[in-house]
């Protein structure tokens, strides 16, 4: 058996598209791993995004429960804890170039949320 290409990524489920709340995040199970996933519809379409649940600096899965907002530009998530602001594009942190949230890519297919 072959491992997938780039263009064979293996997708696993995470939930359902009922289980998301626009806006907002809520966190999946996946693979053992805490997955925060934010939907973020608008005009340009249904965004989607998967981030680790665990801010790097607490080491506490809260992630998901962060409040979503724009920074200079990027759509960011701010942890709960100590305030500080991720990119959902790529996990970077915007204070704390040291600090990054592992990413995976999120689609919807149909009415399940898959990252790979």
């Amino acid at each position: 058996m072959r491992a997938p290409t780039s263009q064979q990524q293996a997708w696993r489920h995470a939930c359902d598209r009922q289980d998301l709340v626009a806006n907002s995040g809520v966190v999946a199970l996946v693979d053992d791993e805490q997955v925060a996933l934010f939907y973020l519809p608008d005009a340009t379409g249904q965004r989607l995004y998967a981030v680790s649940n665990r801010d790097p600096k607490s080491g506490v899965n809260v992630i998901g429960r962060g409040i979503v907002g724009h920074l200079g530009g990027d759509l960011v998530v701010a942890s709960p804890l100590y305030k500080q602001h991720f990119r959902l594009a790529d996990g970077s942190c915007v204070q704390y170039p040291e600090q990054r949230l592992r990413t995976w890519q999120a689609r919807f297919n149909g009415d399940a949320v898959e990252i790979a």
